[in-house]
């Protein structure tokens, strides 16, 4: 069962898709990823990729986030996004997309958000390049965080580039889930 933790849609449970087609965060890890993120959410703009149910940007804007862009590729996720966004009455301040992840942002140069949810399938390989099109597509402002959920350990491992751009705000495992804060590098 899912749920949004607290703020206006506090106890609201949330529905998700059968099967094995996503991977909803656990509530544990959700509860951490906003303890971490507790001051930097209220009237911040949310970008959720590989959206699945919504639950990331919808705990957001139940805690004070002024808008959200939730993006997912499947048709069925779709559907589940806009049943919840209506459940917790937070519909009126988000955008639902269906679309790929890259493809979005490419379509949509110089959107700027405050927090990025970035939680792909762990073996798309998609981290690295959504990270690179975030910053090349001109998607952060120099005080972004982008939160990320892999099942490793050094998301920028191996990528100098990505190294240059982004550095490791912080970084956090529970059990085989690995929460990355990461920022523009600072000139």
């Amino acid at each position: 069962m899912m749920r949004i933790i607290t703020g206006k849609a506090k106890g609201v449970r949330l529905e998700t898709l059968e099967g094995l087609e996503t991977r909803p965060t656990a509530e544990r890890v959700k509860e951490a990823v906003f303890s971490m993120l507790q001051f930097d959410i209220e009237g911040r703009r949310v970008l959720d990729l590989f959206s699945g149910s919504g639950q990331m940007a919808l705990e957001a804007l139940s805690r004070g986030a002024s808008s959200a862009v939730l993006i997912d590729r499947s048709k069925n996720a779709i559907k589940i996004m806009e049943k919840n966004a209506i459940k917790t009455k937070l519909d009126d301040c988000c955008e639902i997309k269906n679309a790929d992840a890259l493809d979005y942002i490419k379509r949509n140069r110089g959107q700027k958000f405050d927090i990025v949810f970035l939680d792909p399938p762990y073996a798309s390989g998609a981290y690295q390049p959504v990270l690179k099109a975030l910053y090349e597509y001109e998607f952060l402002k120099p005080t972004s965080v982008i939160v990320c959920e892999s099942d490793f350990d050094e998301l920028l491992k191996g990528a100098p580039e990505l190294e240059r751009i982004y550095c490791v705000k912080r970084s956090s495992r529970y059990s085989k889930t690995v929460i990355t804060l990461l920022e523009i590098v600072k000139e």
